[in-house]
């Protein structure tokens, strides 16, 4: 059974970077279109970023584009998200989720998908 792990989150300041890892065990990761998402308090889960299963197709939020970067080695059964020029609206518990649908779910990075992780907290604040 596919488990995800997150990690990389904390505090930083406005305009500081970070690097969310998304580590999976039980399964091969190849398999699955990875999606990172994110829930602000009081706010709906979003979509941030999805890779497709060979990293080849990516999608981002438009709050995110240009600042964010998804990556994935397979070999490591890891996947990346390196964010940069962090903003205070980006607080938010980060989840990383795996789903076996490919590109249809890389493409529109819903958070519907099939396995999740536990969420890694990150806050921006000065």
């Amino acid at each position: 059974q596919l488990q995800l792990v997150e990690s990389g989150g904390g505090l930083v300041q406005p305009g500081g970077s970070l690097r969310l890892s998304c580590a999976a065990s039980g399964a091969a990761l190849d398999k699955y279109a990875i999606g990172w998402f994110r829930q602000a308090p009081g706010k709906e889960r979003e979509g941030v970023s999805c890779i497709s299963r060979g990293g080849g197709s990516t999608h981002y939020a438009n709050s995110v584009k240009g600042r964010f970067v998804v990556s994935r080695d397979n070999a490591k059964n890891t996947v990346y998200l390196q964010m940069n020029s962090l903003k205070p609206e980006d607080t938010a518990t980060y989840y990383c989720a795996a789903d076996e649908r490919g590109i249809r779910a890389t493409i529109e990075c819903q958070p519907d998908f099939a396995s999740w992780g536990q969420g890694t907290q990150v806050t921006v604040s000065s």
